[in-house]
Protein backbone atom coordinates (compact mmCIF):
# COMPACT_ATOMS: atom_id res chain seq x y z
CA UNK A 1 0.00 0.00 0.00
CA UNK A 2 0.99 3.56 -1.03
CA UNK A 3 1.21 5.67 2.27
CA UNK A 4 1.19 8.53 0.15
CA UNK A 5 -1.45 7.86 -1.60
CA UNK A 6 -4.66 10.75 -2.14
CA UNK A 7 -7.42 10.49 0.53
CA UNK A 8 -9.95 10.31 -2.12
CA UNK A 9 -9.09 6.42 -2.68
CA UNK A 10 -10.16 5.57 -0.10
CA UNK A 11 -13.21 3.71 0.55
CA UNK A 12 -16.14 5.36 0.89
CA UNK A 13 -17.74 6.65 3.55
CA UNK A 14 -18.97 10.21 5.08
CA UNK A 15 -17.12 13.35 4.06
CA UNK A 16 -13.84 14.13 6.16
CA UNK A 17 -12.20 17.62 5.97
CA UNK A 18 -8.44 17.24 5.76
CA UNK A 19 -6.42 18.51 8.92
CA UNK A 20 -3.45 20.71 8.25
CA UNK A 21 -0.83 19.78 10.00
CA UNK A 22 0.12 21.18 13.40
CA UNK A 23 3.52 20.08 13.49
CA UNK A 24 6.23 21.21 11.06
CA UNK A 25 8.22 18.80 8.71
CA UNK A 26 11.81 17.33 9.57
CA UNK A 27 14.30 19.80 9.73
CA UNK A 28 12.74 22.72 11.34
CA UNK A 29 13.70 21.62 14.54
CA UNK A 30 12.25 18.49 15.47
CA UNK A 31 13.39 16.64 18.40
CA UNK A 32 13.82 12.21 18.28
CA UNK A 33 10.05 12.31 19.20
CA UNK A 34 8.64 14.10 16.26
CA UNK A 35 8.23 17.33 18.05
CA UNK A 36 9.24 20.86 18.01
CA UNK A 37 10.09 22.20 21.24
CA UNK A 38 7.87 24.55 22.98
CA UNK A 39 8.26 27.76 24.52
CA UNK A 40 8.75 27.23 28.27
CA UNK A 41 5.14 27.87 30.21
CA UNK A 42 3.25 26.51 27.08
CA UNK A 43 1.69 23.23 26.79
CA UNK A 44 0.89 20.53 24.22
CA UNK A 45 -2.19 21.29 21.86
CA UNK A 46 -5.37 18.96 22.91
CA UNK A 47 -5.43 17.33 19.17
CA UNK A 48 -1.34 16.29 19.73
CA UNK A 49 -2.32 14.61 23.52
CA UNK A 50 -5.42 12.46 21.83
CA UNK A 51 -3.67 11.93 18.56
CA UNK A 52 -0.48 10.34 20.84
CA UNK A 53 -2.90 8.74 23.18
CA UNK A 54 -4.41 6.75 20.06
CA UNK A 55 -0.67 5.99 18.61
CA UNK A 56 -0.04 4.18 22.35
CA UNK A 57 -3.24 2.40 22.47
CA UNK A 58 -3.18 1.67 18.83
CA UNK A 59 0.27 -0.03 18.39
CA UNK A 60 2.07 -1.97 20.73
CA UNK A 61 5.69 -0.71 21.54
CA UNK A 62 8.23 -0.58 20.31
CA UNK A 63 7.50 -0.18 16.69
CA UNK A 64 10.02 2.02 14.41
CA UNK A 65 7.87 2.00 11.62
CA UNK A 66 5.76 4.43 13.58
CA UNK A 67 8.63 6.46 14.96
CA UNK A 68 9.15 7.39 11.51
CA UNK A 69 5.14 7.86 10.72
CA UNK A 70 5.39 10.52 13.63
CA UNK A 71 8.57 12.11 12.28
CA UNK A 72 7.20 12.51 8.94
CA UNK A 73 3.93 13.77 9.39
CA UNK A 74 3.59 14.98 13.37
CA UNK A 75 1.60 13.10 15.35
CA UNK A 76 -2.16 14.18 13.97
CA UNK A 77 -1.55 13.87 10.71
CA UNK A 78 0.35 10.42 11.42
CA UNK A 79 -2.38 9.37 13.60
CA UNK A 80 -5.00 10.17 10.72
CA UNK A 81 -3.56 8.11 8.08
CA UNK A 82 -2.70 4.88 10.74
CA UNK A 83 -7.07 5.24 11.45
CA UNK A 84 -7.39 5.39 7.78
CA UNK A 85 -4.85 3.08 7.21
CA UNK A 86 -2.61 5.41 4.50
CA UNK A 87 0.49 3.71 5.98
CA UNK A 88 3.37 1.53 5.08
CA UNK A 89 2.29 -2.38 5.03
CA UNK A 90 5.05 -3.14 8.06
CA UNK A 91 3.22 -0.54 10.37
CA UNK A 92 -0.37 -1.60 8.85
CA UNK A 93 0.07 -5.09 10.18
CA UNK A 94 1.14 -4.15 13.23
CA UNK A 95 -1.69 -2.09 14.48
CA UNK A 96 -4.57 -3.89 12.69
CA UNK A 97 -6.49 -5.44 15.24
CA UNK A 98 -6.31 -2.05 17.80
CA UNK A 99 -6.72 1.16 15.00
CA UNK A 100 -10.27 1.20 13.79
CA UNK A 101 -11.38 1.23 17.43
CA UNK A 102 -10.56 4.60 19.45
CA UNK A 103 -10.28 4.91 23.18
CA UNK A 104 -8.69 7.80 23.34
CA UNK A 105 -11.81 9.90 25.81
CA UNK A 106 -11.30 6.20 27.93
CA UNK A 107 -8.01 6.66 28.23
CA UNK A 108 -7.90 9.87 29.07
CA UNK A 109 -9.95 9.74 31.69
CA UNK A 110 -9.15 6.78 33.04
CA UNK A 111 -5.18 8.05 33.46
CA UNK A 112 -6.93 11.65 35.09
CA UNK A 113 -9.00 9.25 37.52
CA UNK A 114 -6.06 7.56 38.63
CA UNK A 115 -3.54 10.61 39.02
CA UNK A 116 -2.30 10.45 35.50
CA UNK A 117 -1.18 12.67 32.78
CA UNK A 118 0.05 12.07 29.27
CA UNK A 119 3.22 13.17 28.91
CA UNK A 120 4.47 13.72 25.30
CA UNK A 121 7.25 15.02 23.48
CA UNK A 122 5.61 18.51 22.61
CA UNK A 123 5.77 19.07 26.11
CA UNK A 124 8.78 21.34 28.38
CA UNK A 125 9.36 18.59 30.82
CA UNK A 126 9.91 15.61 27.76
CA UNK A 127 13.31 13.85 28.46
CA UNK A 128 14.57 14.95 25.41
CA UNK A 129 18.18 14.70 26.09
CA UNK A 130 18.42 10.86 27.40
CA UNK A 131 15.67 9.50 24.83
CA UNK A 132 17.81 11.02 21.81
CA UNK A 133 19.97 8.19 22.62
CA UNK A 134 17.79 5.86 20.66
CA UNK A 135 19.40 8.07 17.28
CA UNK A 136 22.48 6.50 17.52
CA UNK A 137 21.71 2.71 17.72
CA UNK A 138 20.67 0.67 14.79
CA UNK A 139 18.90 -2.12 16.75
CA UNK A 140 14.91 -2.05 15.76
CA UNK A 141 13.57 -2.90 19.20
CA UNK A 142 15.93 0.43 20.40
CA UNK A 143 13.40 3.50 19.66
CA UNK A 144 12.02 6.11 21.82
CA UNK A 145 8.39 5.90 23.10
CA UNK A 146 5.85 8.10 21.24
CA UNK A 147 4.10 9.36 24.52
CA UNK A 148 4.15 8.45 28.26
CA UNK A 149 1.66 8.05 30.77
CA UNK A 150 2.91 10.07 33.88
CA UNK A 151 1.73 10.16 37.55
CA UNK A 152 3.81 12.25 40.17
CA UNK A 153 4.86 16.26 40.54
CA UNK A 154 8.13 15.22 38.80
CA UNK A 155 9.81 17.10 35.98
CA UNK A 156 11.19 13.84 33.91
CA UNK A 157 13.37 16.10 32.33
CA UNK A 158 14.80 17.43 35.10
CA UNK A 159 14.96 14.67 36.99
CA UNK A 160 16.72 12.33 34.35
CA UNK A 161 19.34 14.79 33.89
CA UNK A 162 21.68 14.17 36.98
CA UNK A 163 20.23 10.43 37.78
CA UNK A 164 21.55 6.79 37.94
CA UNK A 165 19.08 3.62 36.69
CA UNK A 166 19.64 0.55 39.58
CA UNK A 167 18.45 -3.09 38.53
CA UNK A 168 19.19 -6.17 39.60
CA UNK A 169 17.54 -9.37 40.77
CA UNK A 170 14.51 -9.85 42.18
CA UNK A 171 15.62 -12.52 44.61
CA UNK A 172 17.89 -10.68 46.08
CA UNK A 173 20.37 -11.65 49.01
CA UNK A 174 20.12 -9.51 52.20
CA UNK A 175 23.81 -8.39 50.42
CA UNK A 176 22.32 -7.19 47.49
CA UNK A 177 19.31 -5.49 49.25
CA UNK A 178 21.33 -3.80 51.21
CA UNK A 179 23.87 -2.66 48.79
CA UNK A 180 21.01 -1.03 46.85
CA UNK A 181 18.97 1.03 49.48
CA UNK A 182 22.78 2.48 50.76
CA UNK A 183 23.90 3.76 47.00
CA UNK A 184 20.31 4.79 46.14
CA UNK A 185 20.07 6.42 49.38
CA UNK A 186 23.84 8.31 49.46
CA UNK A 187 23.19 8.96 45.44
CA UNK A 188 20.49 10.65 46.67
CA UNK A 189 21.59 12.85 49.22
CA UNK A 190 23.97 14.05 46.23
CA UNK A 191 21.25 14.94 44.48
CA UNK A 192 21.10 12.44 41.74
CA UNK A 193 17.84 10.43 40.79
CA UNK A 194 17.31 6.85 41.22
CA UNK A 195 15.34 5.42 38.21
CA UNK A 196 14.20 1.42 38.44
CA UNK A 197 11.26 -1.07 37.70
CA UNK A 198 9.20 -1.02 41.24
CA UNK A 199 9.94 -5.07 41.11
CA UNK A 200 10.43 -7.25 44.04
CA UNK A 201 14.20 -7.10 45.25
CA UNK A 202 17.13 -4.87 44.32
CA UNK A 203 14.34 -2.36 42.22
CA UNK A 204 12.21 -2.06 45.67
CA UNK A 205 15.30 -1.41 47.72
CA UNK A 206 16.84 1.14 45.03
CA UNK A 207 13.62 3.18 45.43
CA UNK A 208 13.19 2.85 49.40
CA UNK A 209 16.43 3.62 49.60
CA UNK A 210 16.19 6.96 47.68
CA UNK A 211 12.52 7.53 49.76
CA UNK A 212 14.03 7.17 52.55
CA UNK A 213 17.19 9.69 51.81
CA UNK A 214 14.00 12.23 51.52
CA UNK A 215 15.33 12.16 47.57
CA UNK A 216 12.38 11.71 44.95
CA UNK A 217 12.89 8.46 42.85
CA UNK A 218 11.28 7.66 39.42
CA UNK A 219 9.80 3.96 38.64
CA UNK A 220 8.63 3.41 35.05
CA UNK A 221 6.69 0.31 34.97
CA UNK A 222 5.16 -2.14 32.45
CA UNK A 223 1.53 -2.11 32.61
CA UNK A 224 -0.93 0.49 32.03
CA UNK A 225 -0.97 3.72 34.88
CA UNK A 226 -4.09 2.39 36.64
CA UNK A 227 -2.30 -0.67 38.08
CA UNK A 228 0.34 -1.23 40.43
CA UNK A 229 2.74 -3.94 39.60
CA UNK A 230 3.73 -5.93 41.50
CA UNK A 231 0.20 -5.99 43.78
CA UNK A 232 2.20 -6.01 46.56
CA UNK A 233 4.13 -2.72 46.11
CA UNK A 234 0.92 -0.27 45.99
CA UNK A 235 2.19 1.56 48.60
CA UNK A 236 5.66 1.74 47.67
CA UNK A 237 4.32 2.85 43.81
CA UNK A 238 2.00 5.54 45.90
CA UNK A 239 5.16 6.85 47.79
CA UNK A 240 7.04 7.54 44.52
CA UNK A 241 4.21 9.24 43.06
CA UNK A 242 3.77 11.51 45.68
CA UNK A 243 7.66 12.71 45.30
CA UNK A 244 8.90 11.69 42.57
CA UNK A 245 7.59 10.24 39.29
CA UNK A 246 5.82 6.86 37.70
CA UNK A 247 5.81 6.37 34.14
CA UNK A 248 4.45 3.89 31.55
CA UNK A 249 4.00 3.59 27.77
CA UNK A 250 1.57 1.25 28.10
CA UNK A 251 -2.47 2.37 28.38
CA UNK A 252 -4.83 2.44 30.54
CA UNK A 253 -5.99 -1.47 31.34
CA UNK A 254 -2.87 -2.83 30.10
CA UNK A 255 -1.52 -5.85 32.31
CA UNK A 256 2.15 -6.86 32.56
CA UNK A 257 4.03 -9.40 30.33
CA UNK A 258 6.77 -10.93 29.92
CA UNK A 259 7.89 -9.38 26.76
CA UNK A 260 6.78 -6.02 28.10
CA UNK A 261 9.12 -6.23 30.92
CA UNK A 262 11.78 -6.46 28.30
CA UNK A 263 10.83 -3.66 26.08
CA UNK A 264 10.35 -1.49 28.95
CA UNK A 265 13.59 -2.30 30.08
CA UNK A 266 15.04 0.15 26.98
CA UNK A 267 13.55 3.09 29.00
CA UNK A 268 15.23 2.24 32.11
CA UNK A 269 18.34 1.98 30.35
CA UNK A 270 17.85 5.56 28.25
CA UNK A 271 16.57 7.20 31.36
CA UNK A 272 19.52 7.05 33.74
CA UNK A 273 22.88 8.98 32.83
CA UNK A 274 24.61 5.42 33.78
CA UNK A 275 23.46 2.14 34.75
CA UNK A 276 23.81 0.06 37.71
CA UNK A 277 23.37 -3.84 38.43
CA UNK A 278 23.95 -4.58 41.89
CA UNK A 279 23.22 -8.29 41.71
CA UNK A 280 22.05 -10.37 38.58
CA UNK A 281 22.61 -14.48 38.22
CA UNK A 282 23.64 -15.82 34.90
CA UNK A 283 20.12 -15.40 33.19
CA UNK A 284 18.57 -12.28 34.82
CA UNK A 285 16.32 -9.89 33.44
CA UNK A 286 18.75 -6.81 34.95
CA UNK A 287 21.29 -8.38 31.86
CA UNK A 288 18.86 -7.07 29.31
CA UNK A 289 19.26 -3.50 30.71
CA UNK A 290 22.60 -3.44 31.08
CA UNK A 291 22.89 -4.89 27.40
CA UNK A 292 20.53 -1.90 26.46
CA UNK A 293 21.84 0.50 28.60
CA UNK A 294 25.99 -0.28 26.38
CA UNK A 295 23.81 0.03 22.89
CA UNK A 296 22.52 3.07 24.14
CA UNK A 297 26.32 3.83 24.66
CA UNK A 298 25.11 4.78 28.47
CA UNK A 299 28.18 4.02 31.46
CA UNK A 300 27.40 0.45 32.73
CA UNK A 301 28.41 -0.31 36.44
CA UNK A 302 28.04 -3.43 38.20
CA UNK A 303 28.79 -4.21 42.30
CA UNK A 304 30.72 -7.24 42.60
CA UNK A 305 29.77 -10.23 45.15
CA UNK A 306 30.73 -13.47 46.68
CA UNK A 307 32.29 -15.79 44.08
CA UNK A 308 30.28 -18.82 45.91
CA UNK A 309 26.73 -16.50 45.31
CA UNK A 310 25.20 -17.43 42.08
CA UNK A 311 23.51 -14.16 41.87
CA UNK A 312 26.40 -12.21 41.34
CA UNK A 313 27.41 -14.08 38.47
CA UNK A 314 25.78 -11.81 35.98
CA UNK A 315 27.49 -9.24 37.59
CA UNK A 316 31.15 -10.56 37.53
CA UNK A 317 30.48 -11.43 34.03
CA UNK A 318 29.50 -7.88 32.98
CA UNK A 319 33.00 -6.78 34.94
CA UNK A 320 35.25 -9.52 33.47
CA UNK A 321 34.01 -8.88 29.83
CA UNK A 322 35.31 -5.15 30.35
CA UNK A 323 30.99 -4.03 29.49
CA UNK A 324 30.60 -2.73 33.60
CA UNK A 325 33.26 -1.14 35.18
CA UNK A 326 33.35 -1.87 39.42
CA UNK A 327 31.93 -0.21 41.41
CA UNK A 328 32.15 -0.44 45.73
CA UNK A 329 31.11 2.66 47.05
CA UNK A 330 28.34 5.43 46.26
CA UNK A 331 31.11 7.50 45.19
CA UNK A 332 32.50 5.46 42.92
CA UNK A 333 28.75 5.74 40.79
CA UNK A 334 28.75 9.34 41.35
CA UNK A 335 32.19 10.13 39.34
CA UNK A 336 30.41 8.43 36.62
CA UNK A 337 27.47 9.99 36.59
CA UNK A 338 28.36 13.33 37.77
CA UNK A 339 29.23 16.63 36.80
CA UNK A 340 32.23 16.08 34.35
CA UNK A 341 35.74 17.31 36.74
CA UNK A 342 33.72 18.14 39.43
CA UNK A 343 31.94 15.06 41.35
CA UNK A 344 35.06 13.14 42.16
CA UNK A 345 35.51 10.32 43.89
CA UNK A 346 37.82 10.17 47.07
CA UNK A 347 40.53 7.38 47.55
CA UNK A 348 39.06 4.73 49.31
CA UNK A 349 39.68 5.11 52.81
CA UNK A 350 41.36 2.23 54.61
CA UNK A 351 41.70 1.53 58.51
CA UNK A 352 42.92 4.30 60.59
CA UNK A 353 45.87 3.77 62.95
CA UNK A 354 47.76 5.79 65.94
CA UNK A 355 50.86 5.92 63.71
CA UNK A 356 49.93 7.30 60.20
CA UNK A 357 51.44 10.49 59.83
CA UNK A 358 54.33 9.70 61.82
CA UNK A 359 57.93 10.52 60.75
CA UNK A 360 59.92 7.35 59.50
CA UNK A 361 62.13 7.66 62.61
CA UNK A 362 59.16 8.23 65.04
CA UNK A 363 57.97 5.16 63.72
CA UNK A 364 60.97 3.08 63.83
CA UNK A 365 61.54 3.89 67.64
CA UNK A 366 57.67 3.48 68.33
CA UNK A 367 58.49 -0.03 66.51
CA UNK A 368 61.54 -0.42 69.07
CA UNK A 369 59.55 0.52 72.32
CA UNK A 370 58.57 -2.19 74.81
CA UNK A 371 55.47 -2.81 75.93
CA UNK A 372 56.36 -3.63 79.12
CA UNK A 373 59.39 -3.30 80.89
CA UNK A 374 60.91 -0.04 79.83
CA UNK A 375 63.96 1.26 78.04
CA UNK A 376 66.48 3.65 78.92
CA UNK A 377 67.20 5.59 75.42
CA UNK A 378 70.39 4.53 74.84
CA UNK A 379 68.92 1.00 74.61
CA UNK A 380 66.15 1.99 72.32
CA UNK A 381 68.09 4.03 70.02
CA UNK A 382 70.12 0.64 69.19
CA UNK A 383 67.49 -1.60 68.31
CA UNK A 384 65.78 1.31 66.02
CA UNK A 385 69.19 1.41 64.64
CA UNK A 386 69.39 5.50 65.36
CA UNK A 387 71.32 8.10 66.74
CA UNK A 388 71.02 9.80 70.24
CA UNK A 389 69.36 13.34 69.06
CA UNK A 390 67.15 11.23 66.30
CA UNK A 391 65.99 9.20 69.46
CA UNK A 392 65.15 11.59 71.65
CA UNK A 393 63.62 13.87 69.19
CA UNK A 394 61.00 10.44 67.72
CA UNK A 395 60.40 9.99 72.28
CA UNK A 396 59.13 13.57 71.94
CA UNK A 397 57.16 13.70 69.07
CA UNK A 398 55.83 9.83 70.18
CA UNK A 399 54.95 11.55 73.49
CA UNK A 400 52.92 14.55 71.86
CA UNK A 401 50.83 12.12 70.14
CA UNK A 402 50.09 9.55 73.21
CA UNK A 403 52.37 7.06 71.77
CA UNK A 404 55.46 6.36 74.51
CA UNK A 405 55.57 7.13 78.23
CA UNK A 406 58.95 7.67 80.43
CA UNK A 407 59.65 7.29 84.17
CA UNK A 408 62.84 7.90 85.73
CA UNK A 409 63.92 8.53 82.33
CA UNK A 410 63.15 4.80 80.97
CA UNK A 411 60.14 4.56 78.02
CA UNK A 412 57.70 2.19 76.73
CA UNK A 413 54.26 2.26 75.13
CA UNK A 414 51.58 3.36 77.39
CA UNK A 415 49.36 0.92 79.17
CA UNK A 416 46.40 -0.36 77.22
CA UNK A 417 43.41 1.20 79.40
CA UNK A 418 39.64 0.12 79.50
CA UNK A 419 40.05 -3.11 78.14
CA UNK A 420 40.92 -7.05 78.64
Amino acid sequence: MDPRRPRRERPAGPARRRRRPLLPRPGCGMNAGGATRPAPGSGPPEEVLRARAYLLRSVEPPNRHLNRLVEEYGPVEAADRLRHGAVPDELLRSATARRGSDHTDADLDTAAAAGARLLVPEDPSWPVWPFAAFAGTRRADLTPPVALWARGPGDAAVLADRSVTIVGSRAATRYGLHTAADFAAELGRRGVTVFSGAAFGIDAAAHRGALAAGSPTVAVLACGPDRFYPAAHEGLIERIAERGLVLTEYPPGTVPGRLRFLVRNRLLAALGAGCLVVEAGARSGSRRTASDAVALRRPLMAVPGPVTSGLSVGCHELIRTGDASLVGRPEDVLEVVGRLGVDLAPPPEGETRPTDGLAPHALAVHDALPARAAWPPSRIGEAAGLDADAVRAALTELEEHGLAEHHQGMWQRPARRGGP
